[in-house]
């Protein structure tokens, strides 16, 4: 039977399309692989993913004292749209133009081989 622990970031400052983008580097892979991916992605949101990642280790630790990081791979790696924080600017001619800022929930879960 294979164990699986999950970890949630809502409301991540992010828009979803960017994290989406590191999501589908780690789905399916190892743990100790999707780290080291994750740990020299330059974009921004590899460190939310990242977080999210090792939150769900703490969890996989905190609950099996025997779990051993090698046997982990992600299992399921999802990112959902937030709510928009809605901003705005003054435009040309006396106008005013919305400023959209996204916000994502990110899910990961990861299971034992």
């Amino acid at each position: 039977m294979a164990d699986t622990y999950h970890s949630t970031h809502k409301f991540a400052r992010i828009s979803p399309k960017k994290v989406r983008l590191i999501v589908d580097l780690v789905r399916g892979k190892k743990l100790q692989d999707a780290m080291s991916i994750l740990q020299n992605s330059p974009q921004r949101g590899a460190t939310f993913v990242d977080k999210v990642l090792r939150s769900a280790l703490a969890n996989a630790e905190n609950d099996d004292s025997d779990a051993d990081e090698d046997e982990f791979f992600v299992s399921k790696a999802v990112v959902d749209r937030g709510p928009i924080i809605y901003r705005g600017r003054a435009a040309s001619q006396g106008r005013y133009t919305r400023i959209r800022k996204r916000t994502s929930h990110i899910h990961i879960e990861i299971s034992t081989v």
